[in-house]
């Protein structure tokens, strides 16, 4: 498997950690186009935390590398890595990639 769909099946299953708590109508599509983030998203900010936390948790462990994806890289980034899951998954893919 690739660096990209590691790192998408990361990501995914964190989603699909925060589905299991999330009341049926406010759960978060698995799939790259879906908000993340603004008046748009499925999840409040609060949730989006639990899902950064897994996800650097996650990731810190398969790649044996720790990341920290709130940093202020991440918050001067436009498009924001926050903003989609295809954009949080590209962001997480384009770190482990410049710190290999």
């Amino acid at each position: 498997m690739d660096l990209e769909n590691k790192v998408k099946a990361i990501v995914f299953e964190a989603l699909i950690n925060l589905n299991e708590e999330q009341a049926d109508g406010e759960q978060i599509a698995l799939d790259r186009e879906s908000v993340l983030f603004g008046s748009d998203s499925m999840i409040d900010s609060l949730a989006l935390v639990s899902v950064i936390v897994d996800v650097e948790t996650e990731v810190g462990s398969e790649f044996e590398m720790p990341i920290a994806l709130t940093d202020d890289r991440a918050m001067s980034r436009q498009p924001s890595p926050f903003d989609t899951v295809g954009t949080l998954i590209d962001y997480i893919v384009e770190l482990l990639q410049s710190d290999r």
